[in-house]
């Protein structure tokens, strides 16, 4: 049986991970259809999203921060048809990276 060469690609990924800025943070939970449910201070956020990147550097990937502008991030949100949510924000991170690191090998 061949193994799909997709799964055997030596090349590293990159990635996004959605950041904030600590000066943004309280206005990206208040924007957030789902800012309840992040952590209420950018500490324990912040925290959490450096073991995330640490554990993806780890792996072998690219990472890259992708800033969320709590000014624009509605309007984009309701361009591209998602919500201002956790969906919204990883469709914003994929479209960003996928932009930059388009036709790239």
């Amino acid at each position: 049986m061949a193994i799909d060469p997709r799964f055997n690609d030596p090349r590293p990924r990159a990635i996004g991970v959605p950041w904030f800025r600590k000066e943004d943070y309280a206005a990206i939970r208040r924007i957030s259809e789902d800012g309840h449910k992040m952590p209420s201070k950018w500490e324990d956020w912040l925290k959490g999203a450096e073991k995330m990147e640490k554990e993806a550097i780890q792996s072998g990937k690219i990472v890259e921060r992708i800033y969320i502008d709590p000014d624009t991030f509605p309007a984009w949100c309701r361009a591209h048809d998602c919500g201002v949510n956790r969906d919204g924000r990883h469709k914003f991170i994929a479209l960003t990276i996928g932009a930059k690191y388009r036709n790239q090998s």
